[in-house]
């Protein structure tokens, strides 16, 4: 995937939750802004409490976002054979992707009530959401190949050294003398008298992604290790949320409620 490839997802990606956030509260605006007590007499009321066609709806649909969004992530990283497709990185934007627009339906499954284990679940879902995008965060710090595998911190300082020597023997520019933005541009300026334009690009785009991975080895292990802790919030809290899901679902089903089924 290219790079505009990618920031027209991660576009696409907002843009779906943004619509789907205005388009329920415009919904249900008067209906969810209404006490409890009074919500039975309003109009929408048939059509958005949990167990109505379009609150019901919401919450299968949202229910199942969620869980193909965590389990399709699980199975791409974890299960050897699918290890090669795709990028992980963009697995994980897609997870996150899927999880935060099924959250959302889910918040408007509730209608906004929270209590009982339900809250707990709520609570839960929170958790996992706001752990989900630090996670996401600490991982880009990290760097990977390809297929996801982290890599040590020997590939990496290979990678700079090949950055490095680069830089050197083409272009002549030793990275240790630049040690600002404005002296890297003007050190491109005096070489680019002999370069192409395209040369010109590709040596600030080396410069770039030499102190970029600079910056990523001085910090390597401390994300690494707030990645292996955050592991303690995520996961246990998705797991209490998946078991709440199921014995709601369990509950619902018991009492007839089959949504369009």
């Amino acid at each position: 995937m290219t790079q505009l490839l990618h920031r027209l997802s991660l576009t696409i990606y907002s843009i779906v939750v943004i619509i789907s956030i205005i388009v329920l509260t415009y919904i249900g605006f008067t209906y969810y802004n209404k006490p409890i007590e009074e919500r039975f007499f309003d109009p929408n009321y048939a059509l958005l409490k949990p167990s109505g066609f379009l609150g019901h709806g919401l919450g299968v649909i949202g229910s199942f976002l969620i869980v193909f969004g965590i389990f399709s992530y699980m199975i791409r990283k974890r299960v050897k054979m699918f290890v090669r497709v795709g990028v992980l990185k963009y697995w994980l934007e897609f997870h996150i992707f899927l999880c935060t627009l099924g959250s959302v339906f889910v918040v408007y499954h509730t209608t906004f009530k929270f209590g009982g284990i339900v809250s707990v679940g709520f609570w839960s879902l929170a958790i996992v959401w706001t752990s989900g995008l630090i996670g996401r965060y600490i991982y880009i710090q990290i760097p990977h190949t390809i297929e996801g595998r982290e890599l040590t911190l020997k590939e990496i300082q290979d990678f700079k050294s090949d950055l490095d020597a680069e830089l050197m023997d083409k272009y002549q520019i030793d990275i240790s003398e630049i040690k600002s933005t404005k002296f890297s541009l003007k050190r491109l300026k005096l070489i680019s008298k002999n370069i192409t334009v395209r040369e010109f690009r590709k040596v600030k785009k080396l410069i770039r992604a030499e102190r970029r991975i600079s910056r990523r080895i001085e910090r390597l292990d401390r994300m690494q290790n707030l990645f292996k802790y955050w592991h303690v919030a995520h996961l246990p809290f998705a797991l209490i949320m998946l078991i709440i899901m199921v014995i709601h679902i369990a509950v619902v089903l018991t009492f007839g409620y089959k949504w369009i089924f």
